[in-house]
């Protein structure tokens, strides 16, 4: 059986929406850490636990830690930005963490929101950065921030999810997604903050986001209970017309050495606003699957779409379609 996550948020927080989600297939849930800690969520797990045991399911819960990647800060009002558009990064403008600002040298190239857009660094200097717009879109808060070719150096572990670590045993997390894992000391270093504040159970998902990550796959598979192709920025680490080849060689390598994987990442993105999917949607989700993923997500299609049971019927049932009858699960 493959498992259906879907991701918490504002569009599937009502209690009946996720019971009807849980209906269609779905078996656990990620919440997004990114922008909020956990113990804010106490309530919407409570929701979650309902309408799974409403539905006769046992909810994985899994969150997605902050770890290494950098991220902007909290903007007052969503910035529309406009190719030519010259903005600041830094200690002046739009907030960026000083360690990322070190990292900035003119014409780097900087991925945001998962590359919606771009902009080229023109100037560095007393802290902040000039950024010229190169592709525009709306940037709201806490959306990442992505060097190009570059990874600073920043912790695996950060105190915010340290915090987190604290209570996930007590708030019923079943997994921790570790982003951009670079090396297997990133996830020993997850490890031993669970085990020390009482999440032996929990499991690991280690995030593949970076060639980093994808050149020390194998060192991983000791450490990690499963391993997440995370499109969204591996996507920004390579041209896109590369990234299925390297899915694939990630699927493939897992395979081989019985590592459970789960593919995610605009796996319905069109039904965010869409009641029906695009055929290459559907038809990637079939794929992962006949790849052997044992687990399927989709995060803003859930979180913020418009139809978040729809999603979740056609993500439960492509894959179901593939146990059926290809691998008569």
């Amino acid at each position: 059986m493959t498992d259906i996550f879907g991701t918490l948020g504002p569009a599937c927080a009502d209690e009946k929406i996720l019971s009807k989600m849980f209906a269609e297939g779905m078996t656990g849930i990620r919440i997004n850490l990114s922008h909020v800690m956990l113990e804010d969520c106490a309530e919407d797990i409570q929701r979650i636990q309902r309408a799974a045991l409403d539905n006769g399911v046992s909810p994985k819960i899994l969150i997605d830690m902050r770890g290494p990647e950098i991220r902007i800060g909290n903007l007052k009002e969503p910035m529309v930005l406009r190719e030519g558009d010259r903005i600041t990064v830094g200690c002046e403008g739009i907030p960026v963490t000083e360690t990322a600002v070190k990292e900035l040298e003119c014409n780097d190239e900087i991925l945001l929101d998962d590359g919606k857009i771009l902009a080229v660094v023109q100037a560095v200097q007393n802290g902040s950065a000039l950024l010229l717009v190169k592709r525009g879109g709306t940037l709201q808060s806490r959306k990442s921030f992505y060097i190009v070719g570059k990874e600073p150096d920043t912790p695996a572990v950060t105190d915010e999810d340290l915090e987190n670590i604290r209570i996930a045993s007590e708030y019923g997390v079943t997994g921790v997604m570790q982003p951009f894992v670079r090396s297997v000391s990133d996830l020993e270093t997850l490890r031993g903050a669970l085990n020390e504040n009482g999440g032996r159970d929990i499991k690991i998902y280690a995030k593949i986001e970076n060639m980093t990550g994808v050149n020390h796959l194998t060192g991983f598979f000791d450490a990690a209970d499963e391993i997440v192709i995370a499109r969204g920025d591996l996507g920004n680490a390579m041209p896109l017309w590369e990234l299925p080849k390297v899915q694939k060689q990630i699927s493939e390598k897992c395979n081989e050495h019985g590592i459970p994987f789960m593919v995610v990442t605009q796996m319905l993105a069109s039904m965010e606003h869409s009641k029906v999917p695009t055929r290459a949607e559907v038809s990637d989700i079939y794929n992962a699957v006949l790849d052997g993923a044992s687990s399927v997500m989709v995060t803003g299609e859930t979180a913020v779409g418009e139809n978040p049971v729809e999603v979740i019927r056609y993500l439960s049932r492509t894959a179901a379609q593939v146990n059926r009858n290809v691998f008569k699960r």
